[in-house]
Parts: C-alpha cells; sequence; structure tokens
C-alpha cells in the first residue's frame, strides 16, 4: 500500500473525524480539512468523507471536490448520519467524475442534534462508539489490501 490521505469535514461534534481517525490508524494516513488538504497527486489512496445534512455530504467537501481538476488515483467515500441509510452515491460519482477510482464506502450511526432532533437532546448519543470504530478499522484494512 502507497500513501493515503482522508480529507474530512467534521462540524458538528467530532463524529466524522472520531471515524476519519481511526482509519487513518490503520491507514498510516493523515487527516486534514479540505483547506488543508493539497499536493493530492502525491497519495495512492484519498478518502473524502463528512456527516450527512440535509442528505448530503457538508457542502465544504463538495465544492472542494468539485474544484478539483480531472486526475487519477484511488478514492473511499465515508460519512456519518444520525438517521440509517445515507446516500453516498452521489459523492462516490462526483469522484468518479473527477476519474478518481472510488474503491468502497462506509458509513456509521453519528449523534444527531440538527433541527427537529435537538429538541429532544438529538439522537444516536453515544455514536460512533467503540463498534462503529472497529468497523471503520476493519473498512480501512480492507481498503489496504486492495
Amino acid at each position: 500500500m502507497g500513501k493515503a490521505l482522508i480529507i474530512c469535514t467534521s462540524v458538528s461534534h467530532g463524529n466524522t473525524r472520531r471515524v476519519a481517525e481511526a482509519m487513518g490508524e490503520v491507514l498510516a494516513a493523515p487527516v486534514v480539512s479540505p483547506d488543508e488538504a493539497d499536493g493530492l497527486d502525491d497519495y495512492d489512496l484519498i478518502g473524502f468523507g463528512s456527516g450527512i445534512f440535509l442528505q448530503k455530504f457538508h457542502p465544504r467537501l463538495r465544492e472542494f471536490v468539485a474544484s478539483l481538476p480531472r486526475q487519477q488515483g484511488r478514492a473511499f467515500v465515508f460519512a456519518t448520519s444520525g438517521l440509517p441509510s445515507p446516500r453516498l452515491s452521489p459523492m462516490a460519482r462526483l469522484l468518479e467524475g473527477k476519474g478518481f477510482e472510488v474503491a468502497d464506502t462506509f458509513s456509521c450511526r453519528g449523534f444527531d442534534t440538527w433541527a427537529p432532533f435537538k429538541l429532544v437532546g438529538g439522537i444516536r448519543k453515544g455514536r460512533p462508539d467503540g463498534t462503529d470504530l472497529a468497523a471503520a478499522r476493519s473498512f480501512a484494512g480492507g481498503l489496504e489490501r486492495t
């Protein structure tokens, strides 16, 4: 496995950052924000992730990917969400349109206090938990072998 990088937007509770760091441990990959990411050609595998907001990836991550020049490389997509089954395919398609081969996707639940959930103190408290982080590490291990 060559060099890996994880680009992560985690703004609410640090959910996605914790998942990214768990993956980064396995991949020996730094975790950076879109503002800190540069020299993408230096990496063999790049992860792109954020929390899901209104059923979409965070705008900062979407704008970053949209601004990338066409290039080649392997990528993966990940997200945390208070609700089940977030749609990861729009980000995967955006990356494929930029020339990336999307190796796989990963998602898990995350503590969510967005609008209506704030009224009840949020949903998915305590997530991502140890099981979620172990799943993230296992996912990253699978990427290493492909």
